[in-house]
């Protein structure tokens, strides 16, 4: 027995022939489709990168307790149970976060292991001197776009491209061990994740004309592009996509050449999507964890079943990809997983609901047919806490400023006795000025309009709770949420009425900036020069106050206002934005 698993980055399901996509050069998704069973309700449950991995290693939800992180010294892993019963684990990949101080502990989890470098500005080629940078429409630059130009020069034929690299040794891994048995091996590539580097033979795919600056890493925001520009955007994406299908059609080459349909299960996942203009945003995290985000495609081929072009709609999410691998080599699921092995045969139902979320912001919940987003009770967001024996962030330690108030919790069900840190946490923007938010997929599966209706609230807002529950969440979420600790969620408890004037706020489209009158200054100009000018600096204190002295500035300076403005979605006022923009105009 036999297993591969082919993992992608921020796939969106909604470009998938399989699903629909009828645009995108993506054959070999539709020729996987027809050898496998394709799930249509599939979702992502904690994000975004690492959350989602260290899902893929326990079988469980983790963002109610934690940010991005490493495996804990409590975890069960997947992989690593498997290398103890006797099945040799492979993971090849070129996902840099898997090279960062929070995502450190997940390759050792594996017998053996390989990584390609070069991807999303990894810190790769040593070059002192600055690259040359095109005209670029990415505003939110940090060191890692320099370094993602330094990179790029190494990587000028598709030979040398991370993803191509990364399948290549795969592919190795297949032939070398054909006539073995008891092996798993992880072909993970960073694509079709921003930025949207591929090369010219696939951007060929999609002839449009664009004469516009360089754009294939958009920033996660609001949309303040051209129609044109949105457009190219999408199609680097789509080009990114079908090298991502090409290297996809190379693994069900090897499996059609070497007869591995017989003996090799065969799993194609994501971690989550990425909006790509959808609703006006691009990106994700700082918007609320919309469809195109978290409603995933899913393909499983099962040498066990042989069930081949079939569907099935049960509500299955990340939590069982574990618990499947587990349950084919026949090794005991550990008691903590919370994940079952997905319905492959039949369409028998595993769940009725499942969570999905991002710690600190909306708790959400969705049984197939309503998707329940539950925003934080106050502005506050709090009490928000971390619990963790791994104190790191994406790249960088805590600080001992952060851990100068942490606490040992007492252990949670799934520690195995043992206490974690609790440690005040954080977030980048507060999902309170989004709303509550309560959509009807099937009368709305765009979800362009919540909609407020109490017994439809009441009955998530109870599913939501069950979950919390049987997750062990810490006794803060309840109080950020404004749910009950024990008992019944009755209509107290519910808050898409309450919170509908600021989710409608939130919700406005963002003007075009050719909309705002112009001048020397204007919203076009970088943040921090407005701030340098002793009468800008005035006008933006008198109409955004905060923004001044916000501590995002660090990074925010080089930021065009309106820019700035598309980050942090409903937190500033359009109307507000105008004044500013005439008082400017006007200097």
């Amino acid at each position: 027995m036999k297993a591969i698993m082919v993992m992608f980055d921020s796939l969106n399901r909604h470009l998938l022939p399989p699903y629909g996509g009828d645009w995108t050069h993506a054959p070999n998704f539709r020729r996987l489709a027809e050898r496998s069973v394709t799930f249509d309700n599939a979702w992502a449950g904690s994000l975004p990168c690492m959350p989602a991995r260290r899902e893929i290693h326990t079988g469980r939800y983790n963002f109610l307790h934690r940010s991005w992180g490493p495996l804990e010294p409590f975890d069960d892993s997947m992989p690593e149970l498997l290398k103890q019963n006797g099945v040799w684990t492979h993971l090849v990949s070129d996902h840099p976060h898997y090279w960062e101080d929070g995502g450190a502990t997940y390759h050792g989890r594996y017998n053996t292991w390989e990584f390609f470098r070069g991807q999303e500005g990894d810190p790769w080629k040593g070059q002192v001197a600055d690259p040359v940078i095109p005209e670029d429409l990415k505003r939110i630059r940090f060191d890692s776009h320099r370094q993602d130009w330094v990179n790029r020069a190494h990587l000028d034929t598709e030979a040398k491209h991370p993803q191509t690299l990364t399948f290549d040794a795969g592919l190795e891994f297949v032939r070398t061990n054909r006539d073995a048995d008891r092996w798993f091996v992880q072909i993970e590539t960073f694509d079709p994740h921003e930025p949207f580097f591929s090369h010219q033979r696939y951007k060929d795919l999609y002839p449009h004309d664009y004469d516009g600056p360089h754009f294939d890493w958009p920033d996660y925001k609001r949309v303040v592009e051209t129609p044109d520009q949105v457009e190219h955007a999408r199609f680097e994406y789509a080009a990114l996509l079908s090298m991502c299908d090409h290297s996809l059609g190379r693994v069900l080459d090897l499996m059609d050449e070497e007869g591995l349909w017989d003996d090799t299960l065969l799993i194609v996942n994501t971690d989550h999507g990425l909006l790509l203009g959808e609703k006006g945003w691009w990106g994700k995290v700082v918007q609320p964890w919309y469809n195109e985000l978290v409603h995933l495609p899913l393909f499983v081929w099962d040498p066990r079943v042989r069930a081949a072009g079939e569907r099935r709609q049960a509500l299955v999410q990340t939590i069982d990809l574990a618990p499947t691998l587990l349950d084919y080599f026949g090794v005991e699921r550990p008691a903590d997983a919370q994940g079952r092995p997905l319905p492959v045969a039949d369409d028998t139902p595993i769940r009725e609901a499942g969570l999905f979320g991002i710690h600190g912001g909306h708790v959400n919940v969705t049984d197939g047919r309503y998707v329940y987003m539950r925003a934080p009770a106050s502005p506050r967001n709090a009490p928000l806490l971390e619990h963790t024996l791994m104190p790191t962030h994406m790249r960088g330690r805590f600080t001992p400023a952060e851990l100068a108030d942490l606490e040992l919790a007492e252990p949670f069900g799934f520690t195995k006795g043992v206490r974690t840190l609790r440690i005040p946490g954080r977030t980048l923007i507060n999902p309170y000025q989004h709303g509550t938010l309560l959509f009807d997929l099937a009368n709305d599966p765009e979800q362009r309009t919540p909609v407020v209706d109490d017994a439809a609230e009441l009955r998530m807002a109870g599913l939501l709770v069950e979950l919390l529950r049987a997750s062990d969440a810490p006794p803060s979420q309840y109080e950020r949420l404004g749910l009950p600790v024990e008992g019944p969620v009755d209509d107290r408890h519910l808050l898409v009425r309450a919170q509908r004037e600021q989710a409608e706020q939130a919700a406005k489209p963002l003007p075009s900036p050719e909309d705002y009158p112009a001048g020397r200054l204007s919203l076009r100009t970088p943040l921090a020069a407005l701030i340098s000018d002793p009468v800008a600096v005035e006008v933006l204190r008198r109409h955004l106050p905060g923004i001044v002295d916000s501590e995002f500035l660090q990074f925010l300076g080089p930021t065009p206002l309106i820019d700035v403005a598309a980050l942090a979605g409903g937190l500033l006022d359009t109307s507000a934005l105008h004044l500013v923009a005439e008082e400017l105009a006007a200097l």
